[in-house]
């Protein structure tokens, strides 16, 4: 019979050693699935901006049935195994934790940094392209930026708490979905329509619509990045990483130890048991 559940210590493992596989990747493997990651991502912003095109504005529920084009980019970038910084967060975080090692955290904060400056051009070069003559109608472009400016207005300190529930909400994703079965389309369905419906605040996909309003000329590029993206960027890391990644650390650290201690027991016990062979 098959276990309905999987335990915390099962996922802290999944998790852990997909961080493992992630810190091991080549470093043009990492640019090249980061830059994709940033393309892919856009696809967020032109769902919900197409929404926002049909439906109707004065309508109140209009906003909830325009935040499930939020999810098209992130189904795209998870399904498709891409580098998506914040997922980061918590995934190669938990083998950094796990080890204690000056090696492995310069691997994590080589990661971070190769698929953030990756996922970041990527964006900018979707953003650039959305904005050029023809690519689409003048009224989505108009959507578009509209939705933009909705998503990154703010001081840098409302984006900054805008930005921690969201990085909470991502790592929360990423340790939920090996549990999710059958059922992970749903639940990322679910997780990131949540984020766009609270007005939280996505580093990557805040990065599309910060492109769009540079390149249209709304505001220049270097006054966003000190106003949306390094708020946002240090939210998620916070919400990700300082808040989600260390309680589910708190919450197995005492099984995976105990479960070290058995698994040295277990190794101990072949090499005496081959020592008597001998």
């Amino acid at each position: 019979m098959q276990a309905s559940r999987l335990s915390a210590r099962l996922i802290y493992e999944v998790v852990r050693r997909d961080g493992d596989e992630e810190l091991a990747r080549p470093l043009v493997s990492l640019i090249w699935s980061g830059l994709a990651a940033g393309m892919l991502i856009s696809f967020s912003v032109m769902g919900q901006s197409v929404l926002h095109r049909y439906l109707p504005s004065d309508a109140a529920w209009t906003p909830l049935v325009e935040s499930l084009g939020y999810s098209l980019g992130f189904l795209a970038v998870i399904f498709g195994r891409m580098q998506l910084f914040t997922e980061n967060t918590i995934t190669t975080v938990l083998p950094v934790i796990a080890r204690q090692s000056l090696h492995c955290l310069f691997q994590m904060l080589r990661l971070w940094a190769v698929v953030l400056v990756a996922n970041l051009v990527g964006a900018l070069l979707v953003a650039w392209f959305l904005g050029l003559p023809g690519v689409v109608s003048e009224e989505l472009h108009e959507a578009l930026l509209a939705v933009s400016r909705h998503g990154i207005e703010g001081t840098p300190a409302e984006n900054f708490m805008r930005a921690v529930p969201a990085g909470v909400l991502i790592a929360s994703l990423v340790w939920i979905l090996p549990s999710a079965q059958g059922n992970s389309f749903l639940l990322i369905m679910s997780v990131t329509w949540l984020m766009a419906a609270a007005g939280f605040a996505h580093v990557v996909a805040g990065s599309v619509e910060m492109g769009l309003l540079a390149w249209h000329g709304d505001a220049a590029l270097p006054d966003l990045l000190g106003a949306y993206f390094l708020p946002t960027l240090v939210g998620n890391v916070a919400g990700g990483t300082a808040i989600f990644t260390l309680l589910t650390w708190g919450q197995v650290k005492n099984e995976v130890a105990q479960g070290q201690d058995v698994e040295d027991e277990e190794r101990d016990g072949r090499v005496a048991r081959a020592r008597q062979l001998d």
